[in-house]
């Protein structure tokens, strides 16, 4: 059997208008050629679907049966095409996003407002996660795009640079003395727990120059760093970009070092053999062009 979805349009516009002068007027196509569908499909079903008479046409039982999941068929068809096009023009669609909470409130908000000022009908759901775990929901197709601290290597994905982060040191007392990292790995220091990318860059940097780093304290939030170091429990290290109003305001002082820490980057990542949505395609557009924008 083998009936084309055109073919089913032209009877489904008969069945509806029981007319086929009407139909053919309707589809903008001639009268014999609604009739010529009408009969091959009734020959490739071998059921008579109109009964044909002086006043036009009516629909036979099978053809009532048919007229009415054909005519369900369509709707759902029409509504599916309808929206793919709205997605494709930012009407409607989701873009899922992955990050972990300090990049989300120090960057990634920014960026979401912009962008829902474009496109308001598309809805955005961020999941908040370590780099790590972001690129496993990468992997696993439970986010469209996702912002990861670098440097992370995964031939599964496209991995571009959005920005450059100084880590740095901090504490609640202002300090003038110059510290070697010899001194700071001997002092109570506070870091994030070891499953952050943040962290491992930081013990590995330590490590290079035969230092192991014992942290007094961990915790699972850069604005947690913050606050312990503002209660005065140790020193702190942490992204100086996203602490620079307390900086400002003098609440946290940076500890001078001998050198300083090398800068590291943080950048968005999306699957190498998926097709993008135009959502994701958009954001990561206006990214691009602030970035640029701001070089």
């Amino acid at each position: 059997m083998y009936i084309k979805l055109e073919q089913y349009k032209i009877f489904n516009e008969a069945a509806t208008t029981l007319s086929f002068s009407v139909a053919a007027r309707n589809l903008f196509i001639s009268q014999s050629a609604v009739s010529q569908t009408i009969s091959s499909i009734e020959k490739e079903l071998q059921t008579q679907l109109f009964i044909r008479n002086s006043k036009g046409v009516s629909l036979t039982k099978e053809g009532k049966l048919l007229h009415q999941q054909i005519d369900q068929a369509l709707a759902l068809i029409t509504g599916v095409e309808n929206q793919l096009s709205n997605f494709h023009e930012l009407k409607d669609g989701q873009l899922v996003i992955g990050a972990g909470d300090t990049f989300s409130e120090y960057f990634l908000t920014d960026y979401i407002v912009k962008f829902k000022q474009l496109y308001p009908g598309v809805k955005i759901k961020v999941i908040n996660r370590t780099s790590l775990e972001t690129r496993e929901l990468l992997k696993s197709d439970q986010i469209d795009l996702g912002f990861l601290n670098l440097p992370i290597k995964d031939d599964s994905l496209i991995i571009k640079e959005c920005f450059q982060v100084h880590d740095i040191f901090v504490s609640k007392e202002s300090d003038n003395h110059i510290y070697t990292f010899n001194e700071l790995a001997n002092k109570p220091l506070i870091l994030l727990e070891k499953s952050s990318n943040t962290r491992n860059y930081i013990d590995n940097y330590f490590a290079n120059k035969g230092l192991l780093l014992k942290p007094t304290i961990e915790l699972g939030a850069h604005n947690l760093l913050l606050d312990f170091a503002r209660a005065g429990l140790g020193i702190s290290c942490v992204i100086k970009e996203f602490s620079q109003e307390l900086l400002d305001q003098k609440v946290l002082h940076e500890i001078k070092t001998a050198q300083p820490l090398p800068k590291r980057s943080i950048g968005y990542a999306y699957p190498k053999r998926r097709t993008q949505s135009v959502a994701t395609n958009k954001f990561i557009e206006l990214i691009a062009s602030e970035s640029l924008s701001s070089d």
